[in-house]
Order: C-alpha cells, then structure tokens, then sequence
C-alpha cells in the first residue's frame, strides 16, 4: 500500500511487472477510487463547460466522453486534465485527477459565479461512488463471460448507464481506460465496487496496482497531472493535442493558448529512453545533458521501468533547439551518466 493524492491506494498486489504483464497480455482490473468524480449540472450545464475546457463539447451526444480535455487558467497553463462524461443535456460528469480535485472544484465555482451560470451547479460525487477499471486484450470476453453482454459492443469513449453486472448495480459503465489496451470503467457504488472487483478477480482478472498503471501509461507517453503537466506547461509545451481544438477561441484560457501556438512552444515534451537492459529510472528532476559536456537541455519529469522494452523510460522536457527526435543525451543519475536517446511517443507500438 502507499499514499497518492492524500488517499491510501494499493501499489502492488504481487508485482508491478507481473501486474503490467497481465494488462498487455490478458487482462487486470485496478481500483481508481481515489481518482476524482465532480457532477456539473443544471440548466445552462453544457454552455457553461464549454466555457471552461479547451474542446468543442457542444455537440456531444449523451453517452459519449469527448475527450480528454483540460481546465486551463487564464495563460492556458494546465490546472488539470480531466475526462468529460455527458449523462444528459443537463448533467455532466468530470473524472479528475485525484490530488487537483480540491482546486479543480474551487476553480469550476469560481468561474461559475464570474460567468453568472445561477442555474448550474458543481457537485463533488467522489464520495458517493467508486471507480474500478477492467483492462487488457481479454477483458471483453472476461466481462461478457460474467454478464456484461450488454456492454461489449460499446465504442471506445462511449458509455451505458444504470446497468446491472454480475448482479452489480452500476451507474456508469464506459469503453475507457488510461493504459493503451482495451478496456472498461466502472462507477458505482463502494459496496458493489467491492463486489464487483472481488468478482472480475475471481472470474480470471489479476488485480492491479498503481505502480503498473503507472509503468502502463509511460509506455504509451500518457501524461500524470502534477508530473509531466502542471499550470507552468501549456498543451502546446505539452504537445496534448487531444485536449483542445484549434478552432476554438470562447473558453477560459483561449486567447492565450492560440498566443502559445502562434509563438511555439517555450519546453517541448519528448520521450527518453535508455539502452536496451538498462533497467534504471529517469526520475523526475534528473537532469539530462549533450552527450560529453555540460550543456543542459532539459530536465525529467517522470520515468519508469518498461517490462517490454526492458530498460528505463522517462518523460521530460527539453529546450525546442535539442528537441530533436533520435537525438542521443545523457541523463545524470545521482552523479553519473545514463545514455539516453530523445524518442517520441509512443514508447511501444499498439
């Protein structure tokens, strides 16, 4: 067990690569509870999050996720990637990352009272419900094997409401998941996401912790709020292309973000990724360097092992001169001189 975003999660169950593996080659289910899970509904609800995201919400059909997006400030720096779910006309759901839930929810009331939506309202449902995610190429004949032949033939980033699984009631079901494999996520209340996971677990899912969605996610170059994104990047440093729309100019931090893309990007995100067999870490804060000399080009944000690949990948940053793809650097680890080679994502081919 550890901690993450002030919540106890699970790291591990057996092992992180045992865990990974699984994902890439069957299927795992990991417990998100502590991600997350702001309602915003209300008359008005829709225009009001399309004011405040970055993406052409207007147009979602009830049942799809158009995104991911992003809470922007005022100078299109990220304040938090989050995933929109629209329930209704009226009502939508946000899943946010876990340690910018706060502001994330502070920030949303604060725009809602400068933009006079009265009618709307911001609800924190994290407590209400938990999250659990099914992941892997099996998972789903693993679903449709405990009665969830209703959900198999969703599209990807579309979801089913008030469904019942195994016996399971569940409030939202959707095609999504954060790991590069196929896969659904579960909303629903703490005791049948307690039966429902023990369920998946013994129809064949291996359970799964934080460190293999973690090296999960760095293989395909996903970001981790507070890591590899935070209020000092803008999606253009960031190149999180999914996140907005070129076309759009009428949302908190717009103006800015079409400025950022005029004027190029200040930090450029590349992937690293070292020798084959070298298993180190690039960890965040680790510096990385020309190879032989001491011009510094950039720092790592946040690196893992890849079971995969078998050696140690990061994420970083570096300044857009050097962010030359195939480029070799070195990578300074307590001291000495990891060789690294500057690589764009993703890390594997799915």
């Amino acid at each position: 067990m550890g901690e993450f975003g002030g919540w106890e999660t699970p790291i591990s169950y057996t092992s992180v690569k045992d865990e990974h593996m699984a994902v890439r080659k069957a299927v795992g289910v990991f417990d998100l509870t502590h991600m997350g899970r702001i309602i915003v509904k209300g008359e008005g609800a829709s225009e009001f999050l399309s004011k405040m995201v970055p993406k052409n919400v207007d147009n979602a059909n009830p049942g799809t996720m158009p995104g991911p997006t992003a809470l922007l400030n005022e100078s299109a720096g990220i304040i938090d990637d989050v995933m929109p779910y629209k329930i209704d006309e009226n009502m939508w759901l946000l899943a946010v990352n876990a340690p910018n839930r706060t502001r994330d929810l502070e920030w949303l009331e604060r725009w809602k009272e400068k933009l006079g939506f009265t009618g709307v309202s911001v609800e924190d449902y994290t407590f209400r419900y938990s999250l659990i995610a099914l992941q892997g190429p099996e998972a789903s004949k693993l679903l449709e094997s405990i009665g969830g032949e209703e959900l198999v033939d969703l599209k990807p980033l579309t979801f089913k409401t008030n469904v019942t699984i195994a016996g399971y009631e569940t409030w939202i079901a959707s095609r999504s998941g954060w790991t590069g494999e196929d896969g659904f996520e579960f909303i629903l209340t703490p005791s049948n996401a307690e039966g429902l996971f023990r369920k998946l677990v013994e129809s064949g899912a291996k359970p799964c912790g934080l460190g293999a969605r973690d090296s999960l996610r760095m293989e395909i170059g996903f970001v981790l709020a507070g890591e590899d994104i935070d209020e000092t990047v803008t999606p253009v440093d960031a190149r999180y292309w999914l996140v907005f729309d070129y076309n759009k100019d009428d949302c908190v931090g717009c103006s800015a973000l079409r400025e950022a893309l005029e004027k190029g990007a200040r930090k450029v995100r590349v992937g690293i990724r070292f020798r084959k067999k070298d298993r180190r870490i690039p960890r965040a804060g680790y510096k990385i360097f020309v190879p032989g000399t001491n011009v510094e080009v950039g720092v790592v944000t946040s690196g893992s092992y890849s079971p995969i690949l078998d050696r140690g990948i990061g994420q970083a940053y570096v300044d857009p001169p050097h962010a030359l793809f195939g480029m070799k650097v070195e990578v300074e680890i307590r001291g000495k001189r990891a060789k690294a080679k500057i690589v764009d994502f993703p890390f594997i081919k799915k």
